[in-house]
């Protein structure tokens, strides 16, 4: 008889271990707006916790079908559990989440409608569990996990610090704030300055390199020296030549090779850019740019006819450049006078009227590029001629190009005057 009693003890006390929790029944009909019951699926996921009968509820999830609107789940208590835990609860109809809500879940002998386990809103938490503060007091930052070092890794404002500034990051770290003008540009260092103030490269696009093109000049000028070299790229006709083998260059200056040589009548044109502190100051050359160079023709006019021009197109001349010119002139006969000049644009810069026993006329002109004229200084002298010099202002405008033309004639037709060579040379 004992064994048996025994036996029965032991059944008992294993049916009470393997009971487990008591459970609360949620039972619900679901509608939707239009009067429709509700078809599809509740996910119900939880955290880990404690029931009030000391059962270990382990973190997972499970999906509860509804079907004609039909909803009867039965789920452990939480409104006593340790620690306090809700449940999260996903809406899924029609191959997509309808919406989201909170359980809590009290202890219940009779089923309970989801309004009796809905949240109006969710609970307040701090470090992750859930809070029974409702007062609205405030959390303390102690509270909240890794936000004190995080408050720590941010930048700090510092004694330069100013509202209505561009933010810049000083030398401690600290949050300072951009000085200047409110017209300047803040660099990328922090500090600040006029706008386009040489931090920038800048960009030569279609320049037409200074230089007359007669097939026989070889040498042709640029505004600048470009840089880095192979940002040079220079184009004969639209075919693109190439460095060392149609030409070389010198700072700016372009030196093409014999078999290159550009012919009457050819365009020349090239781009390129330079470094980002070459508008910083004023220009500087590695060597004279020639602008012009070459002969001139013969003239048995009686009035004053050309006998040589160079044009400087616009964007080669610059204030603060300096030019200098040359010519010679040669009067092979003996019969009568003649004159020769130089003109500025329009400017008369040097007028000469030699006797018939002249022979050859030279002359020098210097020229100092002001904002929007320029002024002139001159000397010119022939075999018998005598040597004068003058200077002058010459109000023509350069920024659309400018001729510097040469002229001459005689007083009687059947003699001539020869413009035998002339060159305008930009000097570095």
């Amino acid at each position: 008889m004992i064994p048996r009693l025994r036996i029965a003890a032991l059944v008992l006390a294993s049916s009470t271990l393997i009971a487990g929790p008591a459970l609360t029944t949620i039972q619900d009909v679901l509608y939707k707006a239009d009067g429709t019951r509700f078809n599809g699926s509740l996910s119900i996921s939880w955290n880990s916790f404690q029931a009030a009968d000391n059962s270990t509820i382990v973190t997972q999830s499970t999906v509860v079908k509804v079907v004609d609107g039909v909803l009867r789940v039965q789920l452990a208590p939480t409104t006593t559990a340790t620690p306090p835990v809700n449940y999260s609860v996903t809406y899924t109809s029609d191959g997509r989440v309808q919406f989201q809500e909170t359980w809590s879940v009290p202890s219940s002998t009779s089923p309970l409608r989801i309004r009796d386990v809905r949240l109006a809103s969710e609970p307040a938490t701090v470090g992750g569990a859930v809070s029974n503060d409702t007062s609205g007091s405030p959390i303390p930052e102690s509270s909240v996990v890794g936000l004190i070092a995080d408050l720590g890794a941010r930048p700090l404002k510092g004694v330069g610090f100013a509202s209505g500034k561009v933010a810049v990051v000083d030398g401690s770290g600290m949050l300072s704030s951009a000085t200047g003008s409110d017209s300047d540009c803040v660099h990328v260092d922090g500090s600040s300055g006029p706008c386009g103030s040489g931090k920038s490269a800048s960009f030569f696009d279609g320049e037409v390199p200074a230089g007359i093109v007669d097939g026989g000049n070889g040498l042709f000028g640029l505004t600048a020296a470009p840089d880095p070299v192979s940002s040079l790229a220079v184009y004969r006709n639209g075919i693109l030549q190439k460095a060392t083998f149609d030409y070389n260059l010198t700072g700016s200056t372009i030196q093409f090779v014999a078999a290159a040589t550009p012919q009457p009548g050819d365009t020349l044109l090239a781009s390129y850019r330079t470094s980002p502190d070459g508008d910083a100051g004023p220009q500087t050359y590695s060597a004279p740019q020639v602008l012009c160079s070459g002969t001139g023709t013969a003239t048995s006019s009686i009035s004053l006819a050309p006998i040589g021009t160079c044009y400087v197109p616009a964007g080669i001349l610059h204030p603060g450049d300096r030019l200098e010119i040359r010519f010679d002139a040669a009067h092979p006969g003996t019969s009568s006078g003649f004159s020769v000049e130089v003109q500025w644009g329009s400017t008369v810069a040097i007028h000469r009227d030699s006797a018939a026993s002249d022979s050859l006329v030279t002359g020098r002109l210097d020229a100092s590029i002001l904002p929007s004229s320029a002024q002139l200084s001159t000397q010119s002298w022939g075999s018998v001629l005598p040597f004068t010099a003058s200077v002058a202002s010459a109000a023509d405008s350069y920024s659309e190009g400018l001729t510097i033309g040469f002229v001459g004639m005689v007083v009687q037709p059947n003699d001539s005057v020869t413009l035998t060579n002339f060159m305008v040379l930009r000097i570095p």
